[in-house]
């Protein structure tokens, strides 16, 4: 099995049906809040730059606007389930402050970046949820009074008190608030916590106050099991943004010869170097 948190967190299993389960010593039992439904423009007041990435005919995730023409998810988001290959980003739309059937701003994508080490067939689970960031350049600027973006923030501690918002299966018409939840633990590149996330919240801005203001700290990039209990697993964000944008500015300038969006993803054969364990992806 594969050791991959210290102390919390010893092996990773397979379960059937409902992805990674993890191991652990213990958790600290602490309550978190409950989601609050953003429905109208007074409840998502302020998280307004939250918005839904729709993906091909049906396919949505999460994603939030960091600055007017650059959005945050999950790089998992931008990947085919059934072929493993990259999704043509003609066929992405991101809807920011989507609510019951309109968004406050609707734009194309231009290109999207991953990390270079992100491998989306990768046997490497924790390797994948480690680097599970894409940065989205979209091919018009949102400057509107009401959509702000969010900064991107320092690391996240284990204790510390964290909140979401996302969209999900169930409640894709309108974000939810969850305000607090906790962190759990940490490792190199990733956080384990106990937000409450489902299908659809991939790519979901995690937040912490900091001087007053909400700034992403990670992006949720799947969900697991600790000793029956659910939790969920986010990106930490802090330096590889920069990586991103790097990468973002190159394709600008012609460093590199092709953007991100064709590239062809490494495929694994089945049963060549499958550990079994699966993560089920939110």
């Amino acid at each position: 099995m594969t050791r991959i948190l210290r102390p919390l967190l010893s092996r990773l299993v397979l379960v059937l049906a409902i992805g990674a389960q993890l191991g652990v010593s213990a958790l600290p039992a602490r309550a978190d809040s409950g989601l609050t439904a953003l429905d109208t423009a007074d409840q998502s007041k302020g998280w307004q730059a939250v918005g839904r990435l729709n993906i091909g005919a049906d396919g949505f995730c999460t994603a939030t606007l960091i600055a007017p023409d650059r959005v945050l998810t999950a790089a998992h988001c931008l990947y085919d389930k059934a072929t493993g290959r990259r999704i043509p980003v003609t066929r992405m739309q991101f809807l920011a402050d989507w609510r019951m059937g309109r968004a406050a701003a609707y734009r194309d994508i231009k290109r999207a970046v991953i990390l270079p080490d992100y491998v989306y067939a990768s046997a490497d689970k924790l390797g994948r949820v480690r680097h599970d960031l894409a940065l989205i350049e979209l091919a018009r600027p949102i400057r509107l009074p009401s959509i702000r973006p969010f900064a991107v923030g320092a690391e996240l501690q284990p204790g510390e008190t964290v909140g979401v918002v996302s969209y999900a299966e169930g409640r894709a018409q309108a974000p939810s608030l969850q305000r607090s939840c906790q962190v759990l633990e940490r490792d190199t590149g990733f956080f384990v916590m106990s937000c409450d996330i489902d299908f659809g919240s991939s790519g979901a801005p995690v937040f912490t106050i900091r001087n007053g203001r909400a700034q992403v700290v990670a992006v949720v990039s799947a969900k697991a099991l600790a000793n029956g209990r659910r939790v969920s697993l986010g990106v930490d964000v802090a330096g590889q943004v920069h990586a991103l944008e790097a990468r973002l500015q190159a394709i600008e300038s012609g460093t590199v010869a092709q953007a991100a969006g064709v590239d062809e993803p490494q495929m694994l054969r089945p049963g060549e170097n499958d550990t079994g364990a699966k993560f089920l992806r939110p």
